[in-house]
Formats: C-alpha cells, structure tokens, sequence
C-alpha cells in the first residue's frame, strides 16, 4: 500500500498493512505507550495518522533489530525529540551490541556441545545415547536403580 495515495487518517487495519505489524501488535505497542495517543472518532475507532505509522515502522524496524521494548521506548522517545543527544543513542545501540554478541557467545558455545555430543552418538539402534546422557546431566543409569538415595542433577557449563 502507498503512504502517498493513502488518505489519511486511517483506520487500524489500513495502519497494520502501511506498518507491517499485525492490528494485534499494533494495539499492543499503543497499549504500552510506545504510540503515544491515537486519535479516536465519536465512535471509538482507532484513526492513524501519517506519523503514527512511521513510528510503528521504526518500531518495526527496531523490533527486527532485536531491541527490547524498553530499549524502543527510549529510542522512539529519543527520535521524536530533535534535542537529543546522539550520544544517548549510541550508548543504546553499542549496549545492544554487546547484549548481541554475548548471546552469539552462548549460542555459539550451544553449536559446539551440540557438534560434540553427536559425533560422540553412534546413532545405531542401542539404546545408550551420550545426547540424551548430557541433556539428563550426565548422571549415571545406576542412580536410577536405587530411588532411595537423593539424586543431585549438576548443571555443566562447558567452556569450550
């Protein structure tokens, strides 16, 4: 749909379409005051202006991005205010950067147990499986035998 064919207000459906948020999303996002107020008819209806739907793109965007809603709060705050210190917006994003790279960390250390654990599985039709040996905290079968002694589950980091 064009913005600029687009007579505007518009309604919610035709603001989810222009955006590409769902009108779920969309109340959800105004619900947590990342909108600000929408304009509403004697009727109640929801009417979108041309701003609103370039804030639910931004918002979309940043989303996409994968910045917390918090995170989008601020910076849509920042956005709208041509006063702001780009500074704070960089302090946002290099913060982000670094939440990012922390969890590639984590998933990358994920792929490699994962790699391990299956090329140690023969993946034949015994039933002994060091995938599903890790997953249960490598405790031995034999714990299983004697359901009187506390059996402690450890947790293993792998610092690989």
């Amino acid at each position: 749909m064009d913005t600029h064919a687009t007579t505007w207000p518009v309604n919610i459906g035709q603001a989810a379409q222009l955006s590409g948020i769902s009108p779920k999303m969309l109340r959800h996002y105004e619900g947590l005051g990342l909108l600000g107020a929408v304009h509403r008819t004697d009727s109640n209806y929801r009417q979108y202006a041309e701003s609103d739907v370039h804030t639910l793109r931004f918002i979309r965007r940043a989303r996409d991005m994968g910045f917390t809603l918090d995170e989008i709060r601020d910076l849509v705050n920042l956005w709208h205010n041509r006063r702001r210190s780009s500074d704070t917006v960089k302090r946002i994003a290099q913060k982000h950067i670094d939440d990012l790279a922390e969890r590639i960390a984590a998933l990358e250390a994920m792929r490699r147990t994962l790699q391990d654990l299956v090329q140690r599985c023969p993946g034949n039709d015994r039933p002994d499986c060091p995938i599903l040996d890790d997953l249960g905290g490598g405790i031995d079968t034999d714990l299983y035998k004697n359901l009187t002694e506390p059996a402690t589950l450890l947790h293993r980091a792998r610092a690989q």
